[in-house]
């Protein structure tokens, strides 16, 4: 009797797991996850660019990395200010901000984000004509364009 009840409880939890699998509310997902972009900044550099995007519900974040640009000096954490405008493909532009990005030495590849923002469900997002502002010190402004469509595609949120 007693490995009946261990079975029948056994059973009965993997009951429960799949139902509350079954109902539990799916995440949010941004497609593509990662897109790349050729980068201009002026006289601070150009070349590739990362960009890495996430999604929770109406939140979305992008983390940006390229060794295009590097730190002038070194760059305490969370020391940067930087707004990333990106383009919606019905018109109009969505603004991510933020001031994270990791400690950086003098000559280290420019890291800004996650940067924060809202977005809604079906947006398209692409960096291309957009700008993307990093503000250092509170007096050195990098201003940066992509130079074409990002690769592989805008991103598109759920």
């Amino acid at each position: 009797m007693r490995g009946t009840r261990i079975g029948t409880g056994a059973s009965l939890v993997a009951v429960v797991a799949a139902c509350g699998l079954a109902f539990a509310p799916s995440a949010a997902a941004v497609a593509p996850g990662t897109a790349t972009v050729d980068a201009d900044c002026g006289s601070w550099g150009g070349g590739d660019a990362t960009l890495t995007a996430t999604q929770n519900g109406t939140s979305a974040t992008v983390t940006i990395n390229t060794s295009a640009v590097t730190a002038p000096l070194a760059i305490g954490r969370d020391s940067l200010v930087s707004t990333l405008t990106l383009v919606k493909a019905g018109g109009g532009t969505t603004v991510l901000k933020g001031t994270k990005n990791p400690a950086m030495a003098t000559g280290d590849a420019l890291e800004v984000g996650p940067l924060s923002g809202t977005v809604a469900s079906g947006d398209s997002l692409e960096a291309f004509g957009g700008t993307l502002k990093v503000t250092a010190f509170g007096f050195i402004t990098i201003t940066c364009t992509a130079q074409g469509p990002q690769s592989p595609g805008p991103f598109v949120f759920d």
